[in-house]
């Protein structure tokens, strides 16, 4: 049984849903590239109806939530101006001192921290594993292949669209730009599974009533 009440608020999430699609509006009036720009943000477009239609009958802990929503609106400022261009991410390189703008590193760690926790949340209410060890090292899994075929798709964008895919690839030069992009997909998942993971069991139990 699942109790409406300790999923968010019903205005919070509406909320929420009117950023992203200002976001998504304003994103795309004007993008850097406009097949970047989609690309970028097809997640977005592909996960928000699902969200939608499915919040009455299968509702998300909070955290889930909040944490989809930093994650689209990390996918939307990608694609506007595309990752290699982000003004934040030129602020941490000068920070950081590195040699590329390392924007995409953070899209990579939350494609492996939200869907790592997104994998945990299906797995335990739906009673799939049993332990709470082998429930994290499978949502980790899950986390590692949706980064590979990330990447696959990636591969896929350059050879059917040659150089016209730089922008959407992001390497900036980088020969191995797919190996750190899957490593900062698992930093994200272990993150999340080290880290939150009570919290997400916190909230787990009072959404999910017996």
């Amino acid at each position: 049984m699942v109790d409406q009440k300790d999923s968010p608020d019903l205005w919070v999430l509406k909320g929420a849903l009117m950023v992203i699609l200002i976001a998504l509006l304003v994103s795309g009036i004007q993008p850097y590239d406009r097949a970047t720009w989609l690309m970028e943000v097809a997640p977005v477009l592909i996960a928000l109806p699902v969200l939608v239609a499915t919040r009455e009958r299968y509702p998300l802990t909070s955290l889930l939530y909040a944490l989809i929503f930093v994650h689209a609106l990390i996918l939307i400022l990608g694609g506007a101006y595309t990752y290699a261009r982000v003004p934040l991410g030129f602020w941490l390189q000068d920070l950081l001192g590195t040699e590329r703008n390392p924007y995409d590193k953070i899209g990579h760690f939350a494609q492996g921290l939200i869907p790592a926790l997104v994998a945990r949340e299906i797995l335990l209410r739906g009673a799939y594993a049993q332990g709470r060890r082998m429930v994290g090292f499978l949502a980790i899994c899950v986390a590692m292949a949706i980064s590979a075929w990330y990447e696959l798709i990636e591969w896929a964008a350059a050879l059917f669209m040659g150089q016209g895919a730089d922008e959407f690839l992001g390497t900036q030069g980088d020969e191995w730009d797919t190996q750190s992009d899957m490593f900062m997909a698992f930093l994200g998942a272990a993150v999340a599974i080290m880290l939150l993971s009570r919290l997400h069991d916190r909230q787990l139990a009072r959404l999910v009533r017996p």
